[in-house]
């Protein structure tokens, strides 16, 4: 019969399928019972995520591991690891994930742009906190990941379609920004009808088949939900930070709630709340309207247990006739000013 010895012995080299360390290394053998008299022995495991298919698998290997060595029957149960013991050993293992996703040559921090419901300024705050990182010196891209709604193109200006070199597909860059949407591969604003799997490839193809070249941020504007792409996004980019846009009426904040709960229990650290529309300033008396209500953005924000980056008042870009950008906010606009805050945040945030 083996031992409580014995069975540590032959766990330890057992590999964590998610935190990529052996079960020695995270001291994942939490407690062993032996009934002798029916040759049983009874383990539990910490491991970094729990059912998953991955957990399946494990489970097969360290069945048959101790039937192989003695034991006729095994009970096998599983719990999450402590959360300082991930955190100790995932980044590691999820930036090796991500650098193969884009296939090794660049690792940016990732930042998805959330939403509870459509109409709320999302993509303008996407398209507009990109601008503002470039502005800081940084090398930026978006992945217009809303694909049903991609509007990203259309905001920037963006005019050009993107071109092919070998097998990957060079992303159109518009201010210094370079861009990927779903808009780029559809002829004449036509709907796309396509279910949940093949949208979930299109995502994938955005990240691995597209030269990125060296990127400082990566920004995926996200579609609003938490629909089959958000989750597909959460999935692929674990280490990714997010940001959550919300107008300031109670009832979007309600909804936005859900897409900063996802992220949450997701691993997805929430850099903050950007409350959009906050308000309208009259030009005439100066006096500031509440168009949308109040609140919402520090509500949300203190659900989330995060702060609020920035309140947008309702304002057009400057219109200028030399460049057609309908939603990109000039460095002197004061909207413009308000990104350029936000962005800074987001660096502080990211790069501390």
């Amino acid at each position: 019969m083996l031992s409580k010895d014995e069975i540590v012995q032959l766990l330890n080299p057992v590999m964590d399928p998610f935190l990529h360390k052996t079960f020695e290394e995270l001291d994942a053998v939490k407690s062993i019972t032996i009934k002798e008299e029916k040759n049983h022995v009874s383990v539990k495991v910490g491991i970094g995520k729990t059912n998953t298919g991955e957990q399946m698998q494990l489970q097969q290997e360290i069945v048959g591991i101790l039937k192989k060595n003695g034991a006729t029957t095994v009970g096998l149960r599983f719990e999450q690891l402590p959360d300082e013991v991930i955190r100790k050993y995932q980044p590691a293992a999820e930036q090796e994930q991500e650098k193969t996703l884009l296939g090794g040559g660049s690792n940016p921090h990732f930042v998805t742009i959330a939403s509870g419901k459509g109409g709320v300024g999302k993509s303008t705050v996407t398209v507009n906190l990109a601008i503002s990182l470039m502005r800081l010196g940084k090398k930026v891209g978006i992945i217009d990941a809303d694909i049903y709604g991609f509007s990203v193109p259309d905001m920037m200006g963006v005019e050009n379609r993107p071109a092919v070199r070998g097998e990957k597909i060079i992303p159109v860059e518009r201010f210094g920004v370079k861009v990927i949407s779903m808009g780029f591969f559809v002829e004449d604003n036509s709907p796309i009808i396509w279910r949940g799997p093949m949208l979930g490839k299109m995502i994938n193809s955005f990240f691995s088949e597209v030269e990125w070249g060296d990127l400082d941020y990566l920004l995926l504007d996200l579609p609003p939900g938490t629909g089959d792409i958000a989750m597909d996004v959460h999935e692929l980019l674990p280490t990714s930070k997010e940001v959550i846009v919300t107008t300031p009426h109670p009832t979007a904040a309600f909804v936005a709630a859900r897409a900063g709960q996802m992220a949450i229990k997701t691993n997805h650290e929430i850099l903050g709340v950007v409350e959009n529309m906050a308000y309208f300033e009259s030009k005439a008396t100066g006096e500031k309207e509440y168009v949308f209500g109040q609140g919402g953005g520090q509500k949300l924000a203190e659900v989330l247990k995060t702060k609020v980056l920035g309140s947008l008042p309702l304002q057009q870009p400057y219109e200028e006739e030399d460049e057609f950008a309908p939603s990109i906010y000039q460095e002197d606009h004061p909207l413009g000013k308000e990104f350029h805050k936000i962005a800074a945040k987001v660096i502080a945030k990211m790069e501390e």
